[in-house]
């Protein structure tokens, strides 16, 4: 079987979850056409960010309505994906000597569900979710991330769900709905962030504190831009990069999607990016 690329989406909105003609959502059902259909997915999800390693090991997880404020008809939505204690098993073990928990308790938070909807609508992939050490630094995760490379060889698509710009204090409600309006400093973030993919400049992605002011606003807490570091780690020297869905909204939201894939005689590999903060081409700079 050829190498599976890798992905980092941006969830946004729960909303987005019951919106077909959402552009991003038509974003997501397209660029899963480019690659074989995976034999599992391995999720890690901005929203299960948790004081320890944990990963879902059980047969048939049940549905996390994370939100609240939100109409009735979202927490009624199914993804009704199997999961894989066998997956979770192999993850437990790649991972040591960190001291990864099983949890057949847990079941899939809106960080997963609501993308895996329009990546793969018919809900047949076994999915497993790594939970987020919040204890842990930057640094740490994006080399825990490196362990999981084998899994690339045998099928297992490994998706990274958050957001690069992510800050619910500062959304402009005015430009809510708006695609392409943004702050300065999400601006200049997510042109930094872009650029620092796009050359592989590993160091400031991890470290991305020291980029000042615009990282602090665009990153007040890391749990959404972690995913973004797994996804990252597991690229190889030969993979390609490729951008989707590379938006501000509102102000301070922004996802990105990538995707990896190896290279082969006859294929490069990708890395499909898919950012979800919403700019238009004709972007809207917010005042500050």
């Amino acid at each position: 079987m050829k190498k599976m690329p890798v992905l980092f989406v941006g969830h946004g909105s729960p909303m987005n979850a019951l919106d077909k003609e959402n552009p991003f959502n038509q974003n997501f059902s397209l660029i899963t056409q480019k690659f074989t259909k995976p034999k599992a997915i391995l999720m890690i999800s901005a929203h299960w960010y948790s004081s320890r390693l944990q990963v879902t090991s059980g047969a048939h997880p049940k549905m996390i309505y994370d939100f609240y404020g939100f109409p009735d008809e979202l927490s009624q939505v199914q993804y009704p994906a199997p999961g894989s204690p066998e997956l979770a098993e192999q993850v437990k073990s790649l991972l040591q000597p960190e001291n990864v928990e099983l949890n057949p308790m847990r079941g899939f938070d809106h960080g997963a569900w609501a993308v895996l909807k329009y990546l793969y609508p018919n809900a047949d992939i076994s999915v497993v979710q790594l939970s987020l050490n919040r204890l842990q630094s930057a640094e740490w995760h994006f080399n825990l991330a490196k362990k999981l490379a084998a899994l690339r060889e045998q099928g297992v698509l490994i998706i990274g769900s958050g957001n690069i710009v992510h800050n619910l204090r500062a959304i402009s409600w005015e430009h809510i709905d708006q695609i392409g309006a943004g702050y300065d400093w999400a601006f200049a973030f997510q042109e930094t962030v872009n650029q620092a993919i796009a050359t592989r400049d590993d160091e400031t992605l991890v470290h991305h504190e020291q980029l000042g002011e615009k990282a602090e606003l665009s990153v007040p807490t890391p749990d959404h831009y972690l995913p973004l570091l797994y996804i990252m780690a597991l690229r190889e020297r030969q993979d390609e990069i490729t951008f989707f869905n590379d938006k501000l909204l509102a102000g301070p939201l922004r996802d990105l999607c990538k995707i990896p894939f190896p290279s082969t005689a006859e294929t490069q590999t990708q890395v499909f990016g898919c950012f979800r903060h919403q700019s238009l081409p004709n972007s809207t700079k917010i005042p500050p």
